[in-house]
């Protein structure tokens, strides 16, 4: 047998009428299969058992090892025989497992530090038979033991979400901060699919860790926003992923045991990077306006040109109001059916007959800037009752003033594909009427006198 002699340990492990032939030549191919090197001594100290990794480790094969009488003389230095010696049998009168590291030495004369496992080994009688030694080099030792505690230290609360994901695509494991941003428990949400925790984006996910599984792992982060469910409702988030296909080490050929999934919340940071684009954009485009409002000879024609420049990325639609007494006449505005520049009114102006209420009405008797959206499911019928395009879903409207003065009112319009005017919307729709104002109270003063 290459790896140990029947007799011994192999006997005390084996049953009572020794292992066999068979028996040892199987447990001799079990102890050369094992990935740990292993080694084994009698109650003299013999050397019993040696398998392959101990060899690789050492470079003393099975029949140079077997039969000798500890390490002293081959495989530990003279002055540290004894020691290592007596710690090693010490195992054989101590309960539970010993571990020590000593250094050893190699069949070429180099050193090498190793770590030890040591436990005793009792005969059918009860009394001791001897020691087994399970042995590993102590850098192997030690980077086993990096990637467990880093393995820990990810799955247990660190700074940025990590989730494991199955060939399924669910969640097999999950740290505190994926949990929370999934809007669940660590345990709660294992196993279920991704498709119950997120609302909206779950296919570019999915589409993601598939792509993973399928290719490996992209070379860079991507930038999913999605929109999941939690205790305050319903949230959009940006998450910053990295993805990691897991593969097991154990397979002969490669085997997909999942997605490691790492991901931050960037949803603020990527709100305010939008907004700062947002406010140069509109920053810009109103300088633009600025400039070609002063090469129109027509201050009417300066006007519309600074409302084309404002509906620039803000809105589908604009309507120029102007008061003419105490009613409101329609001065100028975009296409109600296709998108096109705003112009003055064929024919003239046209008085406009909105009803009492009407969000225009509201703005010149606020002298301020009024918002509102039609109600889901309200249709074309909202837009048409107001005389505004039939595609209208969101509108904002801003008063004209202008030396002290009410001079009208320009109304902004959304389609449904844009989102509801907010805050932030009605300052830069302020900005632009005074603009506007201007352009209208010089058109006025400059007018010739109506006959």
């Amino acid at each position: 047998m290459s790896a140990s002699r029947s007799s011994g340990i192999a006997d005390a492990i084996g049953p009572e009428e020794g292992p066999g032939p068979e028996g040892a030549v199987l447990l001799a191919a079990l102890l050369d299969g094992m990935d740990a090197a292993l080694c084994a001594f009698d109650a003299r100290g013999t050397v019993t058992h040696w398998n392959r990794e101990a060899e690789r480790i050492l470079g003393w094969n099975a029949a140079e090892a077997v039969g000798r009488t500890g390490f002293a003389g081959w495989a530990v230095r003279s002055a540290d025989a004894e020691d290592v010696q007596r710690r090693l049998m010490s195992a054989m009168d101590t309960p539970g497992r010993q571990v020590h590291e000593f250094a050893l030495l190699r069949k070429d004369g180099g050193r090498v530090l190793v770590r030890t496992q040591s436990s005793g080994v009792r005969g059918p009688d009860g009394a001791p038979a001897g020691v087994y030694c399970a042995f590993s080099e102590v850098h192997a030792q030690i980077d086993l033991e990096r990637s467990i505690a880093l393995s820990e230290a990810l799955l247990d609360d660190a700074s940025w979400g990590v989730a494991l994901v199955d060939v399924d695509l669910r969640p097999a494991v999950l740290n505190a901060y994926a949990a929370r941003a999934l809007g669940g428990g660590r345990t709660t949400l294992l196993g279920r699919p991704l498709g119950e925790l997120i609302v909206q984006g779950v296919e570019e996910l999915q589409g993601a860790l598939q792509h993973v599984l399928a290719e490996g792992a992209p070379p860079a982060p991507a930038e999913l926003w999605v929109t999941v469910r939690s205790a305050e409702g319903v949230r959009r988030r940006c998450w910053r992923s990295g993805f990691l296909r897991l593969v097991s080490p154990l397979a002969e050929e490669p085997v997909p045991l999942g997605v490691g999934w790492l991901f931050r919340d960037v949803t603020e940071a990527k709100l305010a990077e939008q907004e700062a684009d947002r406010l140069r954009f509109r920053s810009n485009q109103l300088h633009r306006a600025s400039r070609q409002a002063a090469e129109c000879q027509d201050p009417m024609e300066a006007a519309t040109s600074s409302l084309d420049y404002a509906l620039a990325g803000f809105a589908d639609h604009v309507l120029v109001d102007l008061l003419v007494g105490e009613r409101l006449v329609r001065a100028a505005a975009t296409p109600s059916a296709a998108p096109g520049p705003c112009l003055p009114v064929s024919g003239g102006s046209i008085p406009v007959r909105y009803a009492p209420g009407h969000l225009a009405l509201q703005a010149v008797e606020r002298t301020g800037t009024v918002r509102t959206s039609a109600r889901t499911g309200a249709g074309e019928t909202w837009a048409v009752e107001r005389q505004w395009p039939r595609d209208a879903v969101h509108a904002l409207c801003a008063v004209l003033r202008s030396r002290g003065r009410t001079l009208g009112v320009v109304t902004f319009l959304r389609a449904a594909n844009r989102s509801a005017f907010e805050r932030p919307d009605a300052l830069y729709a302020e900005s632009v009427a005074a603009r506007v104002a201007s352009a209208v109270d010089l058109a006025q003063l400059t007018a010739p006198p109506v006959p």
